[in-house]
């Protein structure tokens, strides 16, 4: 995390000369005024907040400080766009024992980075305003973040999050075992994907809606015939994303049968995109008790399949939402989450 540390005159610059050795961690620059006392390699001299606060809304990843609040707050309004994009600001007191996230509590990751920064100094007391985090309520824009998932419709989270934090029943269109693994479900129900209204979270790299989604990534299952080429299995891969309305982007990851680990069109396909493709053995994807589509891979191998299995083994939640599809005759795709 980038993180400009800003102060405004002698008291601020103390405090920040304080406070910076707690931040080794982090890429810190201090901006001061000229002509003032420090310890610091390096300061950074300004003549106005504006001048400074500016460029530093694009170029930092959070932006602390040690100023009064109120100046803060007129100098960033002009600024804000939306809740996606704005960086961090955290706003410190002199005596470096009262912190406030004022800004991007959650996607942008003040709240998280004001709790480190307290518990690194002494005494400090953390003060977060995020009304999901003092009732320990879910908050969906911080499952998205911590599973690198992507969002859409932000701005139908706060609707979201006021039914939760009153009790309110919030409908979640995904699969089984990813809802399962949503951590304090209270008044969460599991609903398909046919059950869509405007107060239903949408969690599916493939199912669109007006709601709040949250789109995880995509694990690829990938069968090729012998000595099948890059070209082949890139072309395959691109039209069966096409045709479902995804991007490589969209992919976290590919595996395969294990007899497949030295295809070299494959690996290279691989390596091309950066993915640490997993191989599974014949008795991992025996064991799996999903039903899978017919494949001619249980004539040659004794095997339940090889691209669908593949997907489910590869994947995170084990749930196979893209059934095989065959490309050219000679590569066999299917998607898991």
């Amino acid at each position: 995390m980038k993180i400009a540390l800003v102060t405004i005159n002698q008291p601020s610059l103390d405090s920040a000369c304080r406070l910076f050795p707690y931040l080794e961690e982090y890429e810190v620059d201090v901006y001061g005024k000229k002509d003032l006392t420090h310890n610091l390699e390096a300061l950074i001299l300004y003549k106005k907040l504006d001048d400074i606060l500016v460029p530093a809304w694009k170029e930092y990843d959070a932006i602390v400080c040690i100023l009064a609040m109120g100046a803060v707050v007129r100098k960033i309004a002009p600024l804000l766009e939306n809740k996606a994009t704005d960086p961090a600001v955290i706003v410190i007191n002199l005596a470096l024992d009262k912190i406030v996230p004022l800004l991007s509590g959650h996607l942008g990751g003040a709240n998280e980075l004001a709790d480190d920064i307290t518990s690194l100094l002494p005494n400090c007391v953390n003060f977060i305003s995020t009304a999901t985090d003092q009732t320990h309520t879910l908050a969906f824009e911080m499952l998205a973040k911590e599973r690198d998932w992507e969002i859409g419709n932000l701005k139908a989270l706060a609707k979201i999050s006021n039914r939760l934090l009153n009790k309110q029943t919030v409908k979640v269109a995904t699969y089984p075992t990813l809802f399962e693994s949503i951590p304090n479900k209270d008044n969460l129900e599991l609903v398909g994907f046919d059950d869509l209204d405007l107060d239903t979270v949408v969690i599916s790299p493939l199912v669109a809606s007006t709601s709040l989604m949250l789109r995880p990534k995509i694990y690829l299952g990938i069968g090729c015939n012998r000595d099948t080429p890059l070209k082949i299995i890139e072309e395959s891969v691109q039209l069966f994303l096409e045709r479902h309305n995804l991007i490589i982007n969209d992919v976290k990851n590919i595996a395969s049968f294990e007899a497949k680990s030295d295809e070299v069109g494959l690996l290279a396909f691989a390596k091309k995109y950066s993915f640490d493709i997993k191989f599974y053995s014949k008795e991992d994807i025996n064991a799996l008790e999903n039903k899978f589509s017919k494949s001619a891979s249980t004539k040659f191998f004794g095997l339940k399949g090889v691209a669908e299995p593949s997907a489910v083994l590869g994947s995170e939640y084990g749930e196979l939402v893209l059934k095989k599809e065959v490309y050219f005759g000679a590569v066999t795709l299917a998607g898991g989450v």
